[in-house]
């Protein structure tokens, strides 16, 4: 099974939405192993976003995500990278498809309500940066069968 890192940002947080995120991410099928709030500091922030250092928008996505607390998480299932950043839409709010996250919460950009790796190898290196291997769960849920079939 895949995992990936999702991480609600501080929009989501503020309003409200971590639970409505959450329930989503669960009955789509997707098994949370590992979760945490913490306020990322710059330095976190910089190293999360390191791929965008050097672009007139990266410090305004440090300053974004250090401004309030955030939601990181690890989900698992097949597919779970595909499978959650699907879900979320698109990173343009104003592309995103109804139903999606973004598309039912957010309204521009720079607020977005939620992140998803967009790759394995991204997923790992994030995973890495919010949690220790001792903070991730492994455990079988009774219902995979009925989600994955047999």
């Amino acid at each position: 099974m895949e995992k990936t890192f999702v991480m609600l940002k501080p929009d989501a947080v503020q309003r409200n939405l971590a639970g409505e995120i959450i329930s989503r991410l669960e009955k789509r099928g997707l098994k949370l192993v590992a979760i945490k709030m913490l306020r990322i500091d710059n330095e976190l922030a910089e190293q999360h976003y390191g791929e965008h250092k050097g672009k007139p928008f990266f410090q305004s996505l440090v300053n974004f995500i250090t401004s309030a607390p955030v939601i990181a998480m690890i989900w698992e299932g097949e597919n779970a990278v595909q499978v959650a950043r699907k879900m979320m839409g698109n990173t343009d709010p104003q592309k995103a498809e109804p139903g999606t996250i973004r598309g039912d919460y957010a309204l521009f950009t720079g607020n977005n309500i939620v992140h998803g790796s967009d790759s394995l190898e991204s997923a790992a290196r994030e995973i890495g940066l919010f949690f220790s291997p001792g903070e991730i769960i492994n455990y079988k849920k009774e219902l995979e069968p009925w989600v994955y079939g047999d």
